[in-house]
């Protein structure tokens, strides 16, 4: 019978390929030269710094935010190798309070011995305030480096007394070319890779799925795999297999995360930048990512109010189409519906002039406090009110001249007359200013006359 120790040896734990080819030191990390520089380009000082406090083994706090697949942990687990650091590490997903006190336990007994602990912290956003509060005191006097990793904005995710104690790398998605490298380099492996195996992949198919990883190097890597392991008994990756392990769409899209919203803004600024071309691309996006298609139609209908207006007010009927075209036939027909009204808000006039003068208005109605109705423009439907001099000297504008009261005033008694609606020289807002322009002057020169 075969021992326990011979059966493990045997059957070693497996370990995936993004795992085992996970860097141990500086020297084999792939991109994010933006913050960690090049050991021999003097011009970019910040990423030197960070270079040199890792050769260094010099520690601080700090948290890396970026996209899946960026080497977040990766980074954490070099800065540890380099400090010969305790290296712990939890994931706020499975975590709680009383896993960080562990931690911190753990911390201060290496710490007896002059040793320094990295505490590393995945999906750090996912930490409630409290959980989050927990790291401060330990973070504060040196029994633990934190570095907390997170696909979300810190800014919004992290409470600020952590985040005044730490210092916010922003890493950013692989080039291609970065992938590809990191693919080469997993074929021909024979440590970590599979190099033992002879697998045979040309460099086009390497260049696929470094596309179709879409800056993912961990989804680069299982891609890899899959690929190798599907291959026949002359470990050949065909094309087939290729089609295979990419034909799912991988396009990152985070509902609610910092992406969705950067994706829906570039969106919104390139029908406000009148290019139907750039605003199509990134309603595609969205859809491939799978944003629900009612969610853009509703920010279609607000693009035609805030950025239209009145210079068009056919946008708004035709985004209000859309949306309802869009709830009565579902996906996907009713998606032709939502990218017609967007192309036609981007090529159109536009002006943000109700915007502007809806902002203004709200502003002074929230500054000025509670001004009284003026008596001649109250509402009067009781003999009571009447007596009390309710719409008393009201002038009914359809009575008037081309049914307009030249000189009344409609603002509160002690409030000052207020301009915030100036249409543009835009589109159907010409006009509208130009009518306007008139009616004002004619109130001018009516109170002129009256004073």
């Amino acid at each position: 019978m075969m021992s326990a120790d011979a059966s493990r040896s045997a059957n070693p734990v497996y370990s995936p390929l993004a795992d085992r080819m996970r860097p141990k030191v500086l020297g084999d990390f792939i991109g994010q030269q933006h913050i960690l520089g090049d050991e021999n380009d003097n011009s970019n000082d910040k990423g030197r710094a960070l270079r040199q406090a890792i050769a260094s083994g010099t520690l601080h706090s700090m948290v890396f935010w970026g996209p899946p697949g960026t080497g977040k942990t990766t980074l954490a687990r070099i800065i540890a190798n380099s400090a010969d650091a305790q290296f712990l590490s939890i994931s706020a997903v499975l975590s709680g309070v009383k896993d960080i006190r562990a931690a911190v336990d753990k911390a201060k007994q290496e710490q007896a011995y002059g040793r320094a602990t990295i505490l590393f912290v995945d999906e750090v956003h996912r930490f409630n305030k409290s959980q989050q509060d927990a790291f401060l005191p330990y973070v504060e006097d040196g029994t633990i480096f934190f570095i907390g990793a997170t696909t979300e904005n810190p800014s919004f995710e992290l409470n600020n007394a952590l985040l005044s104690r730490v210092k916010t790398y922003v890493l950013k998605s692989l080039d291609e070319s970065d992938i590809a490298q990191l693919l080469k380099r997993a074929v021909v492996d024979k440590d970590a890779g599979l190099g033992d195996r002879n697998i045979h992949i040309d460099d086009d198919q390497v260049n696929q799925i470094a596309a179709i990883a879409d800056g993912d190097a961990r989804r680069a890597l299982n891609m890899l795999e899959l690929a190798a392991d599907l291959a026949a008994d002359d470990n050949v990756i065909t094309e087939r297999i290729i089609q295979d392990v990419t034909s799912q769409s991988f396009r990152r899209f985070d509902k609610g995360g910092d992406l969705f919203y950067d994706q829906i803004s570039a969106l919104h600024k390139s029908v406000r930048g009148s290019n139907p071309d750039a605003a199509l691309y990134w309603f595609a996006r969205m859809l491939d990512g799978g944003c629900d298609p009612g969610y853009i139609a509703r920010r279609v209908v607000r693009m035609a109010s805030e950025d239209i207006g009145n210079a068009d007010p056919r946008g708004l009927e035709i985004a209000l189409n859309a949306w309802n075209t869009y709830e009565r036939l579902g996906s996907p027909e009713g998606e032709l519906a939502i990218a017609q009204a967007i192309t036609y808000l981007a090529s159109t006039a536009k002006s943000n002039a109700v915007y502007t003068a809806y902002r203004l208005a709200m502003k002074d109605a929230r500054e000025l406090g509670t001004m009284e109705v003026p008596m001649h423009i109250r509402n009067a439907p009781t003999r009571l009110m009447k007596e009390l001099g309710h719409g008393k000297s009201y002038r009914y504008a359809h009575d008037e001249e081309d049914a307009f009261a030249a000189g009344e005033t409609y603002f509160p008694d002690n409030m000052e007359e207020k301009i915030y609606y100036q249409p543009v020289a835009r589109g159907l807002e010409i006009k509208i200013g130009e009518k306007l322009s008139g009616l004002r002057e004619a109130n001018r020169k009516n109170r002129t006359r009256k004073k």
